[in-house]
């Protein structure tokens, strides 16, 4: 079992940039992969961003690409995700989430451990 706990959503205004953190109880933490999901009323859950349990190999939603970077350290049992330039549209309950695998994949139904999430809201 690994249990995950998120932290670091608020509420910021356009182009503010915020730091999630989620950190792993998993003590071989460095064989999941993590990443994270966003969900808003109404939609369904999308994949923001991923990254492999060594940390080399990392993907993005095109959404998010050049203003979203995911980080992780393996020391800590936590891995990040740095958004920058924030847009309303990247309001959403954040969500961490962690798969046994080296592979970083975009859906969701192939991670099966998830945090409780943490709210960005984006708004001027």
């Amino acid at each position: 079992q690994v249990r995950l706990v998120e932290s670091g959503g608020g509420l910021v205004q356009p182009g503010a940039s915020l730091r999630l953190s989620c950190v792993a109880s998993e003590r071989s933490v460095n064989t999941v992969t993590l990443a994270w999901f966003r969900q808003t009323p109404g939609k369904e859950r999308e994949f923001v961003a991923g990254v492999s349990w060594s940390g080399g190999t990392t993907d993005y939603t095109n959404a998010v690409k050049g203003r979203f970077t995911i980080s992780r350290d393996n020391n800590k049992n936590t891995v990040y995700l740095q958004m920058n330039s924030l847009k309303p549209e990247d309001t959403a309950v954040y969500s961490c989430a962690a798969r046994r695998g080296a592979s970083v994949p975009m859906q969701g139904d192939y991670y099966n451990y998830w945090g409780q999430g943490t709210q960005v809201t984006v708004s001027s």
